[in-house]
């Protein structure tokens, strides 16, 4: 099982398209994040929710379950 489970996430987001955009960016940030993490840059937002899931992908979807991560209608 997934989870977050999909319909939970993709209510968030209204859209599949969207949910995919949104969820691909979030996860190369967190990746990024996790990259940069021993040269003491800090240019990245670290993970919004505590997860036990260790892939970027999945921390993602996390984040949009729990309201962390929003979709900017303005772009």
């Amino acid at each position: 099982m997934i989870e977050p489970p999909i319909e939970t996430v993709l209510e968030r987001t209204g859209q599949r398209f969207t949910l995919v955009v949104l969820a691909a960016r979030r996860a190369r940030q967190i990746n990024a994040y996790f990259n940069q993490l021993g040269e003491g840059i800090g240019g990245y937002v670290p993970p919004q929710v505590h997860s036990l899931s260790r892939k970027p992908l999945s921390i993602a979807f996390e984040e949009i379950a729990a309201d962390k991560v929003v979709v900017d209608t303005d772009e």
